[in-house]
């Protein structure tokens, strides 16, 4: 490619292994935490189970994935070596895709979801069924991965400096060119675009239906709580994946020679490990939608967060131990009037 063969145009992007080895910790961590937590309230916890707790039951399997993956690239990242095979690099990469693509089609169908049963709640009832919420996540899964497997064929480990193994990089650019760029495409209309404009479409018509004079005498509380989910859905899904999907558009051009101007090579070699930690840490907000989606997992949450107060049992004593010494008192008393009245 013209652009990396300039020998004026110096590019240093080494900082992206410090980055993405602090950035991947803390996701790590997070992520596992927050996941784990809210997989077993979906799991074991919800008694009456919906189709969007279906959705978030299957984002947060693949948000788990993913999270699994990230001691292998954390280790990759902190000595620039992978000593784990070409399996693995191939199952890291392929889960990393997998986790990107299906947390934008899964954040979607929630949201379509919340659109028909805010602006269409009547007629979308045939629809709005477990069963077709089921039908969904199968397509959603096999779509995923008819884009992200082919992608991944591709990535094996090369010897850096005949003594350590890099992963995750160091495609070269004819792979870029005859394979990859169309894989690209494929991924980013399927998984971005399309996804994109169903959430601008949704969300423009849930905020044009909460405007409506019907909807705001239905009461205003609930009115407050439906815009402040919609809202909050909306800002995670174009926080995290416009800037990642935007630059690798870009850095696709770049990579197939499409474009070499160095000032431009150097923006997006600066930009895509940036991009790339926002849009990894989705693993870490997707909780914060099952929040604010789901009132039933509000609820469990705050039963959960009750039962772990220290105060709880304290309080629960001292309740008891009042009843028990109103009920000695009255007893008491009923005896005294008794023995008088004898």
């Amino acid at each position: 490619m013209v652009g990396y063969n300039n020998a004026t145009c110096n590019i240093d992007d080494s900082f992206k292994y410090t980055l993405y080895g602090c950035v991947f910790s803390m996701v790590f961590f997070l992520g596992l935490i927050s996941n784990c937590i809210a997989l077993y309230i979906f799991v074991f916890s919800l008694k009456l189970r919906n189709e969007t707790t279906i959705y978030m039951t299957n984002l947060a399997i693949s948000d788990l994935l993913f999270v699994f993956t990230l001691p292998l690239r954390i280790f990759y990242y902190a000595t620039r070596n992978w000593p784990f095979g070409d399996v693995l690099c191939k199952i890291s990469g392929t889960l990393f895709l997998t986790n990107m693509y299906g947390s934008i089609l899964f954040l979607t169908c929630i949201s379509v979801d919340r659109f028909l049963a805010i602006v269409h709640p009547f007629r979308s009832r045939t629809l709005r069924t477990k069963r077709n919420a089921k039908i969904v996540c199968v397509a959603v899964w096999l779509t995923v991965l008819a884009g992200s497997v082919p992608a991944t064929f591709f990535q094996t480990t090369s010897a850096r400096n005949n003594k350590t193994k890099t992963c995750f990089e160091n495609f070269s650019n004819k792979t870029w060119k005859n394979y990859l760029s169309k894989i690209v495409i494929f991924i980013e209309i399927v998984g971005f675009v399309i996804p994109l404009i169903l959430n601008l479409s949704c969300f423009s018509m849930v905020l044009k239906t909460l405007r409506n004079p019907f909807t705001l005498s239905r009461g205003k509380f609930k009115r407050k709580k439906v815009l402040k989910m919609v809202i909050v859905h909306f800002l995670i899904f174009i926080c995290c994946f416009v800037p990642y999907n935007t630059t690798l558009v870009v850095y696709s051009l770049v990579r197939t020679g499409s474009v070499s101007n160095c000032s431009v090579v150097k923006i997006v070699k600066t930009m895509y490990p940036i991009t790339l930690c926002i849009a990894v840490s989705n693993c870490c907000f997707d909780p914060i939608v099952y929040y604010f989606t789901s009132e039933t997992f509000q609820n469990s949450i705050k039963r959960k967060s009750m039962s772990f107060r220290p105060d709880s049992g304290f309080s629960q004593s001292l309740n008891t131990e009042r009843f028990l010494t109103t009920g000695l008192r009255t007893l008491k008393g009923k005896m005294s009037q008794s023995e008088s009245s004898v």
